[in-house]
């Protein structure tokens, strides 16, 4: 196997989805949370990235504000309907009103009146299926307060569904299992707002500047658990089965942060200052809820006390659903969860979820506190969650960690940017669902960790506070958050905000050094578009290694071009430009790989080190043997991981102590992402021993079983000793033993492909594809039929555009018959990607 092949497959054993809030899906932090492995540099100038050109977006005009929300539902689970009935408290906002448009998708509209006292008024509407447009009795001032009343039926199922990469449906209302007939998959009923999607199912302003209070009776079957926003006031049960429940929420948020869970839970209590916090998980992960959940109440003080704003909610709950439409959602008090973040024992060796926790509480602050007021400046609620996974992976875990962070997302950024590069804020956009990207979240998390190195620790948490203090329970744009910096700090922090949050781009740096005469010349060059972004201005950190010692320049980059020199007694070792990484730039430095040893060789920190790995990774150099042999033995997981993933190319691998070394480290590392990799490169050896692959398949960590399942494969052992790991469910070793059984032609291994086909979900269920493709591919045309409707399924129920298009392309290699093509094109019919792959297919 190649070195190319290796890294793809620890891409699938240690990644899964990609990630909204929603947060965007990602795998956990523990582990290799997105193990995204790094090229060496590159200049991505190559490409030419584009800049939306969509229309100026502004905030919505506000006409009438929404004051409260009654809403009483109950549901047609057989329809998967919403029965509602709403009340809503509004006033004008300035302005005289004598119409008021609500925001309702799709409803039934069974009855309209006024409030006033006991008496209802009978008013004329218009409906045009997205916005209600209801003609008042008379023109209203904003000293008038008017109640309406709207009766309706929600139909989410019956909508045209849209989505982004983030969050991949927008119906509002969603019901799982409504008639209880999937088997291992229970009932419930969840809501998603962000973007716009909550008037799916009650009618409301939706628009994220509007705020209000609310009150919602939720009427289910007695074996129900609800939750929704605030404090379940009151639980009264009738006669017939049912109970309703009264959720009351008294501090106004936006609409888009409503919610509304319907299931049979588990529910885990915790506190935090004698605040309720609790975890809402299936019965069957009950056990391990506050393992996994369990770090929240630390993280609700480390947060309180750093931004010196406690928690401003009367409670935090968190909820773990089936098939959510993102990775999660930060809806006040209550976040929701996809499935994947319930663990069990084992899986909780392997990773945890900290870093999609942190995300959504910090929400709670940055968010729902405070909203943008538009989505054009999502990244003041985005940026900020991104950042706060670095804030407790630095408080918690520790600097490599936090490095790490943040490296992963500076990488995912940088990718996302060969193809793509718009300002932060962007008032230009063709679709709202465009602004949750890598910009919003990586880009804007790495800018304000750049913000917090310019004006320092103290000021920044305390202009954060300020920010926090000024603005809360309001909407706010980007100047709000300048304002704030610049009151506490004194300085004109305008340059900074229009470079960095209002440019397209970043820095791309190509930099050269040279010793002589001695003199240490550094020469740095902007090469970036400057016609379509800027010549940036920043500070720059030059790492010098002399003597062993390292010595730190600073210097500020002000031109397109600049050369900066530093009298030197004799040659310096190395020199690393950014060593910690702290710059939003892509960097191109050209040294000499005894450069790049000595980098890592004397490195102080995980951004030197890791960076002088991918540098070296397909060196053959004769300094390498001694940089893995450190690599192998670092104290930080990561770097352990990597030199194994770059032992497998070279010649040391075949030396007797160096298997015996990977050996003991597979068997003994306190990592199980270490002890999984190491298990893979000794894969990769000819005539390796079964014992040695046994020890892997009985290890504690679903990691490791999963790595030991592909060497067993690949070493051409008996396939039976896997078929007990057929019960398992965890989607490591559920595609590892994909990939080994795809020539199996027992009908027991075409029922487990079968349930598993229909079980997994998003990015979990891409990588399955890929291997169930190869088990039907091996198959005639009508041992294929099943598999083939099996296929079909996933592309119509499936969210996740990744999972979708791999399992149509797998239907386009087995359309044989004019039936399959059919049906084929009926399926690109209805979705405009699918029919650009198909037509690519037929051309």
């Amino acid at each position: 196997m190649n070195h190319i092949v290796s890294r793809g497959f620890l891409f699938f054993l240690l990644c899964s989805a990609p990630l909204g809030c929603a947060v965007k899906q990602q795998t956990a932090s523990s582990v290799a949370s997105e193990e995204v492995v790094s090229a060496p540099d590159s200049a991505i100038t190559e490409v030419k990235p584009v800049t939306s050109q969509g229309p100026y977006q502004p905030a919505a005009e506000r006409l009438v504000d929404l004051l409260h929300t009654k809403l009483n539902v109950k549901f047609d689970w057989a329809k998967q309907h919403l029965l509602g009935e709403a009340i809503l408290t509004l006033k004008p906002y300035f302005y005289p009103q004598s119409q008021v448009v609500l925001d309702a998708k799709g409803f039934n509209v069974h009855k309209i009146a006024l409030l006033k006292g006991k008496q209802e008024v009978p008013i004329t509407y218009e409906y045009d299926q997205q916005h209600l447009t209801l003609k008042l009795d008379k023109s209203y001032t904003r000293r008038d307060t008017l109640q309406v009343f709207i009766s309706y039926t929600a139909k989410p199922n019956e909508l045209t569904v849209k989505g982004s990469e983030a969050i991949q449906a927008d119906k509002g209302l969603y019901f799982i299992n409504p008639l209880g007939t999937e088997e291992g998959v229970p009932q419930q009923i969840w809501t998603q707002g962000e973007t716009e999607a909550n008037s799916a199912w009650f009618p409301t302003i939706d628009k994220p500047n509007e705020r209000m209070t609310q009150e919602i009776y939720i009427t289910v079957e007695d074996r129900f658990k609800t939750l929704s926003n605030g404090t379940l006031v009151s639980s009264k049960k009738s006669e017939n089965g049912l109970r309703t429940d009264y959720w009351r929420m008294t501090k106004p948020h936006a609409p888009y942060l409503v919610m509304m869970t319907v299931g049979q839970f588990a529910i885990v209590k915790d506190k935090w200052r004698n605040k309720e916090v609790s975890y809402w998980v299936e019965p069957e992960y009950a056990a391990t809820a506050k393992a996994t959940f369990g770090r929240t109440p630390a993280m609700l003080e480390f947060f309180s006390q750093k931004l010196g704003v406690a928690f401003p909610w009367d409670k935090y709950a968190q909820v773990v659903v089936r098939d959510f439409v993102s990775g999660a959602m930060e809806n006040t008090t209550a976040s929701t969860f996809m499935e994947a973040v319930q663990q069990d024992r084992r899986e909780l060796l392997d990773k945890n979820w900290d870093h999609i926790i942190a995300h959504e509480l910090f929400h709670q602050w940055f968010g729902d506190l405070v909203t943008t007021e538009s989505w054009a400046n999502l990244p003041l609620n985005e940026s900020f969650a991104d950042y706060s996974e670095y804030l407790w992976a630095e408080h918690r875990y520790g600097p490599d960690e936090a490095a790490l962070t943040h490296q992963t997302a500076l990488l995912e950024y940088l990718g996302e940017a060969r193809t793509k590069q718009e300002p932060l804020i962007r008032y230009h956009y063709l679709d709202k669902e465009d602004m949750f990207d890598s910009h919003s979240y990586a880009k804007g998390g790495r800018v304000l960790h750049m913000l917090r190195g310019e004006v320092g620790d103290e000021a920044f948490f305390a202009s954060l506070n300020l920010y926090l203090s000024q603005n809360k329970y309001t909407a706010v744009e980007i100047d709000k958050l300048r304002l704030a910096f610049e009151e506490i700090t004194g300085k004109d922090l305008k340059p900074f905000f229009q470079q960095w949050f209002l440019t397209p781009g970043h820095p791309e740096l190509k930099v050269n050094h040279a010793f002589q005469n001695g003199t240490l010349s550094v020469q740095v060059t902007q090469t970036q578009d400057t016609l379509r972004t800027t010549v940036y201005d920043f500070p720059l950190t030059i790492a010098i290694l002399q003597g062993d010692k390292w010595q730190e320049e600073k210097v500020e980059v002000t031109k397109a071009n600049q050369t900066f020199y530093f009298p030197m007694s004799i040659a310096p070792q190395t020199v690393v430009i950014d060593p910690q990484q702290r710059l939003l730039a892509n960097i191109t430095h050209d040294k000499p790989v005894t450069e790049w040893t000595a980098q890592f060789l004397q490195g102080t920190s995980y951004a030197m080190k890791s960076t002088a790995l991918e540098q070296l990774r397909d060196t053959t150099h004769t300094g390498i043997d001694q940089v893995i042999q450190k690599a192998m033995q670092d104290p930080f997981w990561k770097i352990r991981s990597t030199a194994l993933e770059m032992l497998v190319s070279t010649p040391a691998i075949q030396k007797p102590e160096v298997q015996a070394q990977i050996q003991q480290i597979a068997q003994t590392d306190k990592s199980s992402a270490v002890r999984a990799i190491a298990t893979y490169a000794l894969s990769t050896l000819s005539g390796l021993p079964q014992d040695i692959v046994e020890r892997g398949l009985q290890d504690s960590s679903y990691q490791v079983v999963s790595a030991a399942i592909f060497a067993w494969t690949r070493g051409g052992h008996d396939l039976n000793r896997l078929k007990p790991f057929l019960a398992y469910k965890n989607p490591d070793v559920v595609n590892a033993l994909a990939a080994a059984f795809t020539a199996s032609e027992e009908e027991e291994l075409y029922g487990w492909y079968l349930k598993n086909a229909q079980r997994m979900r998003g990015g979990e269920l891409f990588y399955f594809l890929q291997s169930f493709g190869a088990y039907l591919l091996k198959k005639n045309i009508d041992g294929q039929e099943r598999g083939w409707q099996a296929l079909v399924s996933i592309v119509e129920r499936e969210t996740m555009d990744i999972a979708k298009q791999t399992a149509f392309q797998m239907l386009t290699l087995m359309a044989e018959t004019e039936e399959r093509r059919e049906t084929l094109q009926k399926l690109a019919e209805k979705d405009p990607k699918l029919g650009q792959l198909l037509g690519l297919q037929q051309n």
